[in-house]
């Protein structure tokens, strides 16, 4: 009895406060949804939703605390069936076997893939011998050819010749699921061209908005310098197509790479600006400051600016998350209401949830509002305590390395589990980076806007590349200093969500024990430091094996699937390359690759038609791993492409004789994106 009414007393401490508690139980809906390991019908997803509904409407007339529990129930379950929903709603067909012919499309997007070529992402598709019902929505190809000697443009209808194969699964067990993300960006087939891609058709309306921002990106970069170009093009118009490989490393190594996605800093520091420049201007003229309220009208202005940045850089989900507390601050200085508050970073997750409920399994949605969170309840905390930060003279440089330390360490374990990185100087190259876009980058990019329209935006761009010229420095001097990159390993699935529990809950809880979060924070630390990674990993191709050894992870081939490597040796936490972890197999020497198990018996790696040719069998307690079809008989077990196509990657774990197998097909289920049954259901 005295728990009940401890729990009660409890719950009724955190009257005022279970708003923000809101988007947590419908991300705790959508994660449930995630993780099931079958998908749900349609029948189910309209019961959860009526249960839902049915848990609401039990609120009525119950007490406070009562009530609270029924609404957070009832906002898990809405959750559940909002991702569904979400999943049913953006359903197309999807490639289902590999095709190389025509290729016609309608440009949508450019960007660039991880080997730095063109990619192109198409809709009104059409391929040889496919209905427009068994067409995907959309295809994505990299372009390894010549494109018609002119740059590809939003809008062009284009045409080529190129291979196309469905959206690929995990490299590993647990690991990244393309196949879901294509699936929510309708992405049926991607693959790749090296003959020309030829203009069938110009743009009818100049690609719209997208086609917009590409003009303004290509204004931009033809006004300044290479090296910084590609920069300014992906803070202003959210083109990242432009930027090079090497700048893009060397932010990513100093912990600046958030500088590239249009988030709050962006949106806050644009807003800012013109906040601050409306009732500077108002102000100066008496006759109309002394009639009108100022700070409204600048609020308004402010709004239309940040609107217009939203519309402009492609709504990515940090964007649209900024856009929404911006509107949210802007809307409470018009209600004269305190702005900075975790409702209203609370309001913006929701509304991104119930948007794109699929975007809380990015790292994109994760670390925006980590940082977000941790940034207004730790200034508020500061607030409520009347600490200030040193003098008032030193207050600004403060509040730079208090925001910097903050953000890093609130992301830090996102960025570590999601990219296996950890930038150690990140805190000095953000508090010599971050002033100066503030200061120079944003103002210089909005005067720009205002004086484009009568010529007059060349000084405030020069302005704008200097100071993108000092961040491109930094980076590149933080980055090259020695030590300035860690590695680690990949955790295990509830490493992060332990986290994301602890941290929200010492932000949210009210009361003493809001210290728990703390402890559920380290037990996750505990869980990821006695995380083992897999003895063998077998990529869906069988054309790569990686084994692991006293000395790293050991690869079976030094060229060829380098996307497969480089994510094996990412979550490994090692710094080794492909050729670097390729010197370190066993039986390197061998015509047919192949290593000692643990367990007793050999792995063997038989590739292509040529390695089944030198093959000369197996014993019983050997393990082969063939990258094409065997039809043949062995005494030992094997797995073949036509296995790998349907379990997808494999990972071994030797416990003793017997290896314990996991199938990236057994960790991800039977969902909508990556089993044509269920599809068809």
């Amino acid at each position: 009895m005295r728990v009940v009414t401890s729990l009660r007393a409890s719950l009724l401490n955190q009257h005022g406060h279970l708003f923000c508690w809101v988007p947590v139980c419908l991300g705790l809906g959508i994660g449930i949804y995630f993780t099931l390991p079958v998908e749900p019908a349609v029948a189910v997803l309209l019961a959860i939703g009526l249960i839902s509904s049915w848990f609401a409407w039990l609120t009525i007339g119950k007490e406070a605390h009562a009530a609270a529990c029924l609404w957070l129930v009832a906002f898990v379950l809405a959750g559940v069936c909002i991702a569904g929903a979400r999943a049913h709603r953006v359903a197309g067909p999807v490639l289902e076997f590999r095709y190389y012919g025509a290729i016609e499309g309608r440009i949508v997007a450019i960007d660039r893939s991880a080997s730095d070529a063109v990619r192109l992402t198409l809709n009104d598709v059409k391929l040889d011998r496919f209905t427009p019902k068994d067409t995907p929505k959309r295809v994505r190809i990299s372009l390894h050819g010549d494109v018609d000697g002119t740059r590809p443009t939003p809008g062009k209808l284009i045409g080529t010749t190129g291979h196309l194969s469905p959206p690929s699964g995990p490299v590993e067990p647990g690991g990244f699921d393309f196949q879901r993300h294509a699936w929510f960006k309708q992405i049926g087939a991607v693959g790749y061209t090296r003959v020309p891609v030829v203009a069938l058709a110009q743009p009818d309306n100049s690609g719209g908005v997208y086609g917009f921002r590409m003009r303004l990106s290509a204004a931009i970069q033809a006004r300044m310098a290479r090296d910084v170009a590609g920069f300014a093009a992906a803070v202003t118009t959210g083109d990242r197509s432009g930027i090079s490989e090497a700048v893009t490393d060397a932010l990513r190594g100093a912990n600046l790479a958030h500088l590239l996605a249009i988030s709050g800093l962006h949106m806050g520091l644009l807003a800012g600006f013109v906040f601050g420049a409306v009732r500077f201007y108002i102000a100066l003229v008496p006759t109309v400051g002394l009639r009108v309220n100022g700070k409204k009208i600048a609020a308004c202005v402010s709004l239309l600016a940040a609107t217009g940045y939203l519309i402009l850089s492609g709504g990515a989900v940090s964007t649209e998350r900024a856009f929404v507390m911006t509107f949210v601050v802007l809307l409470a200085v018009l209600l004269d209401r305190r702005a900075l508050t975790l409702r209203a970073v609370a309001v913006a997750a929701t509304v991104v949830l119930l948007m794109q409920p699929e975007a809380l399994m990015g790292p994109g949605f994760q670390m925006s509002f980590a940082a977000t969170a941790a940034l207004v309840g730790v200034f508020g905390w500061l607030r409520e305590m009347q600490w200030h930060l040193g003098p008032k003279w030193l207050r600004p440089v403060s509040a730079v390395v208090v925001s910097s330390l903050v953000a890093g360490l609130a992301t830090a374990p996102f960025a570590a589990m999601h990219f296996n990185h950890v930038a150690h100087y990140g805190l000095l190259a953000n508090v010599l980076s971050v002033p100066v876009m503030g200061a120079l980058v944003v103002p210089a990019a909005v005067v720009a806007a205002v004086l484009a329209p009568i010529g007059l935006e060349a000084f405030p761009l020069w302005v704008m590349e200097q100071g993108l010229r000092w961040i491109v420095t930094i980076a590149t001097f933080v980055s090259g200093l020695d030590g300035a990159r860690g590695t680690v390993p990949s955790g295990g699935a509830w490493v992060l969500p332990m986290i994301a529990l602890g941290g929200l809950w010492l932000l949210l809880w009210q009361g003493p024990t809001r210290i728990a979060g703390i402890a559920v924070i380290g037990c996750a630390g505990w869980l990821w430091s006695a995380a083992e990674r897999p003895d063998v990993l077998i990529s869906d191709t069988g054309g790569l094996v990686g084994v692991m050894t006293p000395e790293g992870r050991a690869l079976s081939k030094a060229k060829g699937q380098g996307f497969v490597a480089e994510n094996w040796l990412e979550n490994d936490g090692s710094q080794r390359d492909q050729p670097g972890a390729a010197s370190l197999w066993p039986g390197g020497e061998s015509r047919v690759p192949f290593v000692d198990m643990a367990g007793g018996g050999r792995l063997i790696h038989v590739q292509g038609k040529r390695g089944q040719a030198l093959f000369d069998g197996c014993a019983p307690q050997d393990i082969v791993v063939f990258s094409t079809i065997f039809d043949g008989e062995l005494s030992c077990e094997y797995l073949d492409i036509r296995e790998l196509e349907t379990m997808g990657s494999v990972a071994l774990k030797f416990d003793g004789a017997v290896p314990l197998r996991k199938t990236a097909r057994e960790v991800a289920g039977r969902r909508l994106w990556n089993d044509a049954e269920v599809r068809g259901q």
